[in-house]
């Protein structure tokens, strides 16, 4: 099978090592790659992801047989519907299906339509309307912007002041936050739930728990994700049922009696209030960091399942996990979510596998032989255990012999799940 990648990041490097291992891949190209993607992938940088012409012309010259999209932009941006157009198959939902996670008012009035449970909301393309809702109802609210933000748009508000000015900062993300959805707060604990589907059946991966908050104790900025861990107790036997049951069956359903048939990965951000499962968002794809977490436990040849999502056989199909635990905790540039400096050496990872750990590059690329940062989130260093504090312990061992000027990272990562225990 002869695969294209579409992506750059921690996640798609993710994929990448875990499709390399596919018996089934022949020829492997990714757009644009990463240095570490180079590893597995002929890497092709001067094509956009968001160039669909472009794409699909590649896709048509190397005979690609699946196209497996990582990030949220080209799904939106209709590169699955283009794809579908000539022929070749992609992992990944049409740009109606990726709208769950492209318009968050699509995906909040999905969900009240038919009954998914999710917190109350209001919708709102004035922010003088918005703001007088926000004084009437007081706090805490959550203010989203109602497009993609590159994951930032969304911001918790604990006072009304502060939810205030939370709308007028929707402004920054420009047409991004036009439209602005403010909801009720959920007090309880996040998880992440994905999921693999033809459109028909759903297979859930393993839960894990994202950590947005640029600092320890789930403080400072939100950000992409600063670590992630699996498998997340909150999401037990149990709550793990409810999910498949109330979630992600009737949402995947809801979408199909609207004339959607959602193919590839869905993500259900979940707040665990009191024992429920509630969604906080969808997203179209895989998380990130989540899947750094994930794909480590997976037994399962994930090239062939992706297949079977794509070509509608994933009937029947099974994911079989090994035993233990993984985290991942994302090495982030000085600054990061704000300002941060660019081109800064980076060392010592090579040192950081040879310590058994898998990293991943996120935002890096190479001057010569030369590897240097290039993004926000820059490297995320992963390890798996049998235990999940063995986990922690080499992933952290390991992160600490990285370095890059200004470098940071959160160290409680998995905290709250020792607290729980």
């Amino acid at each position: 099978m002869n695969v294209l990648l579409i992506g750059g990041g921690g996640r798609e490097h993710a994929l990448a090592w875990k499709i390399s291992q596919s018996p089934l891949l022949k020829k492997f190209y990714a757009i644009p790659g990463s240095p570490g993607i180079a590893d597995f992938a002929e890497c092709v940088a001067d094509i956009s992801i968001n160039d669909n012409a472009a794409v699909v012309a590649f896709a048509k010259e190397h005979a690609i047989d699946l196209v497996v999209v990582g990030p949220e932009a080209p799904l939106v941006n209709g590169l699955v519907d283009a794809l579908a157009k000539v022929g070749i198959k992609a992992f990944g939902p049409t740009s109606d299906a990726a709208q769950i996670e492209g318009s968050k008012i699509f995906a909040k009035r999905l969900m009240k339509r038919h009954a998914i449970p999710t917190a109350a909301f209001e919708v709102f393309d004035n922010a003088d309307a918005a703001k007088n809702f926000i004084r009437a109802h007081g706090a805490p609210v959550v203010v989203k912007a109602d497009g993609l933000a590159a994951g930032k748009g969304v911001i918790v508000a604990q006072t009304v002041d502060e939810a205030l000015a939370a709308v007028d900062e929707m402004k920054t993300f420009g047409a991004a936050g036009n439209s602005i959805v403010v909801e009720d707060f959920m007090d309880g604990e996040e998880a992440s739930v994905l999921a693999l589907t033809d459109g028909e059946t759903i297979i859930p991966l393993i839960a894990a728990q994202d950590h947005k908050r640029a600092l320890d104790g789930d403080r400072g900025l939100n950000t992409g994700g600063m670590g992630a861990y699996a498998p997340a107790p909150v999401v037990d036997e149990k709550i793990s049922a409810l999910v498949t049951e109330q979630i992600l069956e009737p949402t995947i359903a809801a979408l199909k009696s609207e004339g959607i048939t959602y193919r590839g990965c869905l993500y259900a951000g979940l707040m665990i209030v009191e024992g429920q499962p509630k969604v906080v968002e969808f997203n179209c794809r895989f998380g990130d960091p989540e899947t750094q977490a994930v794909l480590p436990l997976m037994e399962s040849d994930l090239l062939e399942l992706m297949a079977d999502c794509a070509g509608g056989t994933l009937r029947g199909k099974k994911i079989s996990w090994r035993e233990g635990s993984a985290v991942c905790v994302i090495l982030a540039s000085g600054g990061y979510p704000k300002a941060y400096k660019k081109n800064l050496p980076i060392d010592g990872v090579s040192k950081a596998k040879a310590l058994g750990a898998l990293v991943f590059h996120a935002g890096t690329k190479l001057r010569g032989c030369e590897l240097l940062t290039d993004g926000g989130r820059v490297l995320g260093c992963a390890a798996t255990a049998p235990t999940l504090r063995e986990a922690v312990d080499k992933v952290y061992r390991a992160a600490d012999v990285i370095h890059f000027d200004g470098m940071h990272m959160r160290r409680d990562i998995a905290a709250k799940a020792f607290a729980r225990a």
